[in-house]
């Protein structure tokens, strides 16, 4: 995970959350929870939820597929916010959190039966070096399973560059098969990629709709005019860029061999 200042504010966090619902800050909701998880055992497991913002897909692990959920991220008011809505939601016994530093993670080798994480690896720069260290946490024969925006082999357009201002968020973008490439450099096996643009090119355009028709009024009644006008300009420079196929959405998944 990469050094940078807290970057979700509270109102960008707010603009996610009317998006994407209670307590998320990726797309997919309680379905991409799911396709993490798909085809693995996870009654009981231990997992590790790298920057798991607020909290709600956690919460979705716990109650749906019964497993133990430490979540961290760089940021404390997401901690802060994820850790008191464990509490209101009655699951501190399933849920967990806490704020990490930038470098290897403090936890012991093999901690964690599976890793996830959804949408917060786009803004890491050392990927490799993460991949390493949840090798290096995984029991043997556990998973790492992943989601995030990723890019095409092509150079930015001005069309990615304009996206990124609007965005007001550190990316550092890779292709599908760079993360295959990084899994598998660091010991992993069945690694697997999944392409996941056709689904959340529908779901953005549906988005944009959403926030500039219906749901504008009360982005304005939350937020102030200003930003709610920012948060329509945004997804408008999104959808451009995904219909381009310069930004990607993608699935990999590795796992640790057991012996």
């Amino acid at each position: 995970m990469m050094d940078h200042d807290n970057e979700y504010h509270d109102n960008m966090v707010t603009m996610l959350e009317l998006i994407w619902g209670d307590g998320y800050m990726a797309p997919g909701g309680g379905g991409n929870v799911a396709k993490l998880f798909e085809g693995l055992e996870t009654r009981d497991r231990r997992v590790l939820d790298i920057g798991c913002g607020i909290g709600g897909p956690a919460f979705e692990m716990a109650r749906t597929f019964s497993v133990d959920v430490v979540g961290i991220d760089l940021e404390p008011p997401l901690i802060e916010r994820a850790t008191a809505a464990a509490e209101r939601h009655g699951l501190t016994s399933q849920c967990s959190f806490q704020v990490v530093e930038v470098g290897p993670l403090a936890f012991a080798d093999e901690s964690f039966d599976i890793i996830v994480s959804s949408g917060a690896l786009t803004q890491t720069e050392d990927k490799q070096a993460i991949f390493n260290d949840c090798y290096r946490l995984l029991k043997p024969g556990g998973c790492l399973s992943l989601y995030d925006w990723t890019r095409s082999d092509a150079e930015y357009s001005e069309d990615m560059y304009y996206w990124f201002k609007m965005e007001e968020l550190t990316y550092s973008l890779e292709s599908r098969e760079d993360y295959a490439n990084h899994l598998s450099a660091c010991g992993f096996v069945d690694v697997t990629t999944e392409d996941a643009s056709d689904w959340y090119r529908v779901e953005a355009h549906r988005e944009y709709e959403l926030i500039k028709g219906d749901l504008y009024p009360r982005m304005v009644d939350l937020l102030g005019q200003e930003s709610a006008d920012h948060f329509v300009e945004n997804w408008r420079s999104m959808v451009v860029v995904i219909d381009k196929g310069e930004m990607l959405q993608s699935y990999c998944r590795g796992f640790r061999p057991v012996s």
